[in-house]
């Protein structure tokens, strides 16, 4: 169901092949929750969301250090990402070692209009919260 014309626009952002992309979009679907999709593939990774991102979460949990794409990455990229900025840098340049999807609302890139990967109870709480 994307796009949307309300104030509130919520966009996921990922890429469209990842599964738990797919079962976000799914939910939002399902809950009838109007989405913008921004595909990290076709667009890139926004640095304003990667930057809040790490704020809320903590580079640790934005870079999925559980996936192939770190799991490939030489000891030494692996031990050079030390901080946000490093991290960020990472993520511009390998989009698919972001943790997917990140949610943010109206383009506020307040750390309590962000999410991070994909939990039913944490989005039924936060969707709840915001009413959308």
């Amino acid at each position: 169901m994307p796009s949307s014309t309300s104030s509130d626009v919520i966009t996921v952002h990922g890429i469209k092949n990842c599964d738990t992309v797919k079962k976000a979009l799914k939910w939002l679907d399902e809950k009838h929750i109007k989405y913008e999709f921004r595909d990290y593939k076709k667009s890139g990774a926004d640095a304003a969301v990667l930057e809040t991102a790490c704020r809320k979460f903590g580079w640790e949990k934005v870079v999925n250090r559980q996936g192939m794409t770190w799991r490939k990455l030489s000891e030494a990229d692996k031990s050079a990402i030390t901080d946000d900025e490093s991290a960020i840098t990472l993520m511009h340049s390998n989009t698919s070692v972001i943790k997917r999807p990140i949610i943010t609302k109206s383009n506020d890139l307040q750390s309590k209009n962000i999410l991070l990967g994909f939990d039913t109870k944490e989005y039924e709480s936060y969707f709840k919260k915001e009413k959308i």
